[in-house]
């Protein structure tokens, strides 16, 4: 089993997931500009909740749609001769960037479709790339004169249009990417010269770009990124989420990420990224992310992939219930077209995954890490735990993410193959069995509430038959399958 130990420290472990956010009354909590202070940080209750997100990488890089959204330093830095190839083939000899920004039109973004979308999929929360590596900005920065999406391209405020469609009419949660450096901006490039001694790109761009961005969007998550050339203490970063924690106008519900200097992944921030697609599969003390992309090697979008490029319905199903399980969120990345619309492949992976969630997100959203995470004598089941609820019972969800088909039943061992008749599990202060029987436990099926399941258990061993397989396929349970164990 992927377990931990049942001692009094992990006990006061899932105590701690259970109290998320909950801070002190009576008194706002003053953080100091240094990691030891912003450590301390409650983390926000809706965060941990949410569990769902989306990941909007747009811009520039959208009009080639080819390699990857770092086209720019792919082409011109390393030379990558599969992009030179590309260039040659398709744009004249002198052709530039910067003339990528002119056809970056956006002709068809309408932010209400985009907003009803996320709702329909399920997410709680959506995050937008505000700036990329190339600079190039989705609202007027002052900072960044001619190269944003009002002066060059769109002509339109994308932020703007996008967090005001959510708040408008869903309850999402909005949230902003920014890139801290810029692969050929003359100041970074300087700042790097002189041995990162003088903070010019800091002072002048990115602290005014951060501001401005909290003060006129109000964004509740601040995604960080493009730290990794230089230390926290260059970005002046612990300056800043000082401020965001203590005077920011989205103070009480901002989240960060852990992207604030080549030494903070891992350590730093309210929930940690660790790295791209990180998914360890086993339980994370602090809580975490897992961003992954649904084109299984770009952010953003590009048009040289097959199907087999894009991740199944199925894929991004088992990747949310195994990252959920051990106490992470999932940022589930979509790359939209120039013209300011997402390709029915991505809709589609969207769409299934809000037709899941609707009927077994009550296992996922608000859940925390049971005893055991995945049960690895049946591989294919997760679990969580379901809210404590006021008459003791406790509830656990069993995931089951390969059907049975051979025999329609299977066997899980929620608390664990090694438990003995003469142990106990004391968790959440009830005492649980040596085993579970019928006058304790009651098994249902989510979405076949309706249909008695069998089941029986021997010691620790529960052995579930499951409803016919053409009433599962008739109420539309697909990708996965829950079980619902309710423990007095």
């Amino acid at each position: 089993m992927k377990r931990f130990s049942l001692t009094l420290a992990v006990l006061g472990m899932l105590a701690a997931f259970g109290n998320c956010g909950q801070a002190p009354t009576g008194h706002r909590t003053r953080y100091e500009a240094n990691w030891a202070s912003l450590d301390q940080r409650p983390l926000p209750k809706w965060y941990d909740e949410a569990k769902v997100g989306i990941f909007l990488h747009y811009g520039v890089y959208s009009v080639p749609s080819f390699g990857s959204e770092w086209f720019w330093t792919n082409w011109i830095n390393l030379r990558n001769p599969d992009y030179i190839r590309f260039m040659q083939r398709n744009y004249k000899p002198d052709f530039t960037y910067q003339q990528f920004g002119e056809q970056f039109t956006a002709e068809l973004f309408n932010a209400t479709q985009w907003a009803l979308l996320f709702k329909d999929s399920g997410a709680r929360y959506v995050v937008l790339t505000s700036k990329h590596h190339d600079g190039y900005t989705l609202w007027p920065s002052k900072q960044s004169f001619g190269w944003n999406s009002v002066d060059v391209g769109p002509k339109r405020d994308i932020i703007k249009e996008l967090s005001s469609a959510l708040r408008s009419v869903t309850d999402l949660k909005f949230g902003l990417y920014y890139s801290l450096f810029e692969w050929f901006n003359r100041m970074w490039i300087d700042d790097k010269l002189h041995l990162l001694l003088q903070q010019h790109f800091v002072d002048y761009k990115v602290r005014p770009e951060q501001m401005e961005l909290v003060n006129e969007y109000l964004p509740e998550i601040i995604w960080s990124d493009g730290d990794w050339e230089a230390p926290a203490k260059y970005w002046k970063s612990e300056e800043f989420i000082a401020w965001l924690y203590n005077d920011s106008p989205v103070r009480d519900t901002v989240v960060t990420n852990d992207r604030w200097g080549f030494e903070t992944a891992c350590r730093h921030g309210d929930f940690y990224n660790c790295a791209d697609r990180f998914n360890p599969g086993v339980l994370q003390a602090h809580k975490w992310e897992n961003a992954f992309t649904l084109d299984r090697s770009s952010w953003g979008q590009r048009f040289d992939v097959t199907l087999k490029d894009f991740m199944t319905s199925k894929e991004v199903i088992k990747e949310i219930v195994s990252t959920v399980s051990c106490n992470g969120n999932v940022l589930i990345n979509v790359g939209p077209t120039k013209y300011g619309t997402i390709l029915p492949i991505f809709e589609e992976r969207l769409r299934d995954m809000g037709r899941w969630l609707r009927i077994n997100g009550e296992g996922i959203y608000g859940s925390l890490p049971w005893i055991y995470q995945n049960d690895t004598q049946t591989p294919y089941v997760w679990y969580t735990k379901g809210a404590e609820q006021s008459n003791g019972v406790v509830i656990v969800y069993a995931f089951v993410l390969e059907y049975p088909y051979d025999t329609n039943e299977l066997d899980i061992y929620p608390l664990g193959k090694d438990l003995n008749r003469y142990r106990k599990v004391l968790l959440a202060g009830l005492d649980l069995g040596p085993s579970l029987d019928k006058t304790t436990t009651r098994i249902t099926m989510l979405g076949m509430e309706d249909a008695k399941i069998e089941w029986t258990a021997s010691h620790n061993k529960v052995h579930i038959k499951f409803p016919l397989k053409h009433q599962i396929d008739k109420r539309g349970l697909e990708y996965a399958w829950t079980f619902k164990l309710m423990i007095s």
